[in-house]
């Protein structure tokens, strides 16, 4: 999570809003610096200033999203007694949970820039026993798929089952 906190108004804190509503909408690739600048009012060089490129300001919204995320599988883990398959299962259904109700099923469904570490994977293999860490990849890919199932259109309760099937 960022250590500042824009200001409510502000041109960054339009930036970010702005982002994650039209990074979730187009996705990372098709959004463009223009129409990112556009739908938070501000120009292309204030995107600049504040974030560097269109990676930047991605980057800054992704990793908000994931430490939020990460937050809720933690406390989920903790809830049905630590490490295993029921930790690993309950942070990944609270996970699901929460980027739905975000409205950010395409921004965490798909994979990060190559440079971006993939938090969610590295949260899950910690709450995986020894020896069987590398599920941490097969369960966030089924994770994502999942978010990308429910951002093209498939109905969340349908997508959960389905999830909650594939981890039983």
């Amino acid at each position: 999570m960022q250590e500042w906190i824009p200001v409510p108004g502000s041109a960054k804190a339009r930036l970010i809003e702005a982002a994650m509503h039209h990074f979730e909408q187009a996705g990372f690739e098709a959004a463009t610096v223009s129409e990112l600048a556009s739908k938070a009012g501000v120009t292309t060089g204030s995107l600049y200033h504040h974030f560097g490129s269109k990676l930047g300001l991605y980057t800054v919204v992704r990793h908000d999203l994931e430490k939020r995320i990460t937050d809720r599988m933690e406390g989920a883990a903790e809830t049905v007694g630590g490490p295993g398959r029921d930790a690993a299962r309950a942070a990944l259904l609270v996970a699901f949970d929460a980027t739905v109700r975000f409205g950010v099923c395409r921004l965490l469904g798909e994979t990060a820039p190559a440079d971006h570490p993939d938090r969610v994977r590295a949260t899950l293999a910690g709450l995986l026993p020894d020896g069987v860490g590398l599920a941490s990849v097969l369960l966030v890919a089924a994770w994502r798929s999942a978010l990308l199932e429910v951002a093209d259109g498939t109905p969340a309760a349908t997508v959960r089952a389905a999830l909650e099937f594939a981890l039983d």
